[in-house]
């Protein structure tokens, strides 16, 4: 079966007043639509996990983890780690410890939670 793994900044540890975010985001937004990322993954028919780190040193190890306890077809990488410019040391972890851990795993990027399945999708077409 299909294994897709979300990884993504914990929503509570985000800085909503960052002008680089889109206007309106705060924590819940974001773990709704997380959820929504979920349920789209098990349309599909894939096994879905998230995996959302704080912007801290204990980020690497947590995803080493759950990246070592699984086999991931393809990570999909959320906006929030992306986006911000201050953020870009802690994308760079994330990016390096997927090709590490899960050299097989096909990298895709969303562009908010809610398309998280279709951002793998793309990515999963590419890779046949």
């Amino acid at each position: 079966m299909t294994r897709i793994l979300f990884v993504g900044q914990k929503p509570e540890t985000v800085d909503f007043s960052d002008p680089s975010l889109p206007p309106g985001f705060d924590a819940e937004k974001i773990n709704a639509g997380i959820a929504v990322a979920v349920a789209k993954i098990k349309e599909h028919g894939w096994e879905g996990d998230t995996c959302m780190i704080p912007p801290d040193e204990t980020a690497r190890p947590m995803l080493e983890k759950q990246l070592l306890n699984a086999h991931y077809d393809c990570v999909v990488i959320g906006g929030g780690l992306r986006i911000p410019p201050k953020g870009l040391a802690l994308f760079e972890m994330v990016v390096n410890t997927v090709h590490k851990a899960a050299p097989d795993a096909a990298i895709a990027f969303n562009t908010r939670p809610e398309d998280t399945a279709e951002a793998a999708a793309r990515q999963l077409r590419a890779a046949r």
